[in-house]
């Protein structure tokens, strides 16, 4: 059975691609070629089920592992590229589901977070805030209250994103 993949190309200004399965928001591999990004899905879906297995979520099973394209957008003006399936709002069941999808990422992150040394990680935390709170304008919601240490500038943009999607609702 055929799955569908979404390429976003030149993600970073430098060529990155991304690759999202479009059944498993959240679901992606990021590489430095499309074809390497579509070829490495069947694994990221099986950890990414698996994940979601092991935390308690219901998850779809996917039979086979025929990953295929089936559009392609480049991301422009500093924004992230959107797709058709972006167009459609998500069921209040799905739109639910990956707000605990969401939570469950960020808390797994948090985890790793306090058993190590965020400081060596200080630019990847740096771009998943402004990543957040670019996402926190674009639903209309406010940028949270800048903060000195890079975790905490994490979590409340966390906070903001959760505030805004909510806010949103499925249907924004």
């Amino acid at each position: 059975m055929p799955h569908a993949i979404f390429v976003e190309t030149d993600i970073d200004g430098h060529g990155q691609v991304g690759a999202y399965a479009a059944e498993l928001p959240g679901c992606a591999v990021f590489a430095a070629t499309d074809e390497e990004a579509t070829g490495a899905m069947p694994r990221r879906v099986s950890r990414f089920t698996a994940w979601l297995r092991v935390s308690g979520e219901p998850q779809p099973d996917f039979v086979g592992d025929n990953w295929y394209e089936v559009e392609r957008a480049v991301a422009t003006d500093g924004r992230r590229a959107v797709f058709t399936l972006d167009e459609l709002p998500p069921s209040d069941t799905e739109f639910a589901s990956w707000m605990r999808w969401m939570e469950l990422a960020r808390e797994e992150l948090a985890d790793a977070l306090d058993a190590g040394d965020p400081s060596s990680a200080a630019d990847l935390l740096d771009a998943i805030e402004r990543q957040d709170v670019t996402f926190v304008r674009d639903l209309g919601g406010g940028a949270p209250e800048l903060r000195p240490d890079p975790v905490d500038r994490l979590y409340a943009a966390r906070d903001a994103l959760t505030d805004a999607l909510a806010a949103a609702g499925p249907y924004q």
